[in-house]
């Protein structure tokens, strides 16, 4: 589940904020770092008059994009994503990343996918040489067989865990599938394991976000970095 937001974030988040101009789509991540990014964009909105509508990634976003004033539009009715903001779990220097501790991944990967520019929030600490060193990888799968996909997974060199609440039943996601966390030594080839894991009947996506940040903003104590990918 998403952890708590870390304090050097909340600058992080009002840079990212301040690159939506009006007129604009937004796509709205969802977890700790994103709330963070929602509440700074909600107060553009509020204090410069800003207009922009938002396509949320959760449920949760979306009950919390509203209660703020964020107005809202579903990803059905737009052709394509003018900006999409979003935090991650680890980013390598490739700017890979695995994204999805607050189990919205599938619908996190839709709407960086439908993104014209991808920027991604994250605290000094989630940057890491090798995917995996720090975060397991979540993978939405079907709840029909969920432990006997895990076991396949684990064939793949994991250690995989069905996600699950404190009394012990499945975590389901908004679309009402079921998330297995696979603890993976460091990944030495992020792309070939993602198709891997994708090729298991009963997966339907990875929390590994494959060329899908075009910008990272980064959180310190002593302020905030922006970077963007290069191109390769």
């Amino acid at each position: 589940m998403a952890s708590p937001p870390n304090p050097a974030l909340v600058p992080a988040a009002a840079s990212a904020a301040a690159l939506v101009e009006s007129g604009m789509l937004v796509g709205l991540g969802t977890g700790s770092t994103s709330r963070l990014v929602l509440h700074a964009l909600a107060d553009r909105i509020r204090v410069e008059g800003l207009r922009c509508q938002g396509v949320p990634t959760s449920l949760a976003t979306a009950t919390l994009a509203r209660t703020l004033g964020i107005p809202l539009v579903d990803l059905d009715d737009v052709d394509q994503l003018d900006l999409v903001l979003d935090g991650a779990d680890e980013v390598d220097p490739q700017f890979r990343m695995i994204k999805g501790r607050g189990g919205a991944l599938l619908r996190e990967k839709i709407v960086a996918a439908a993104g014209r520019r991808r920027v991604i929030v994250i605290a000094a600490d989630k940057q890491v040489r090798q995917l995996g060193q720090t975060s397991p990888v979540p993978v939405e799968v079907s709840p029909f067989g969920s432990r006997f996909l895990a076991r396949r997974i684990e064939a793949l060199g994991a250690h995989a865990t069905l996600r699950s609440l404190p009394d012990g039943r499945p975590v389901v996601t908004d679309g009402g599938h079921h998330i297995i966390d696979c603890q993976f030594p460091p990944i030495d080839q992020p792309e070939q394991l993602d198709h891997q894991l994708r090729a298991i009947p009963g997966v339907f996506e990875t929390g590994l976000f494959l060329g899908l940040c075009d910008r990272l903003v980064i959180a310190d104590p002593n302020g905030c970095l922006a970077l963007d990918r290069q191109p390769s």
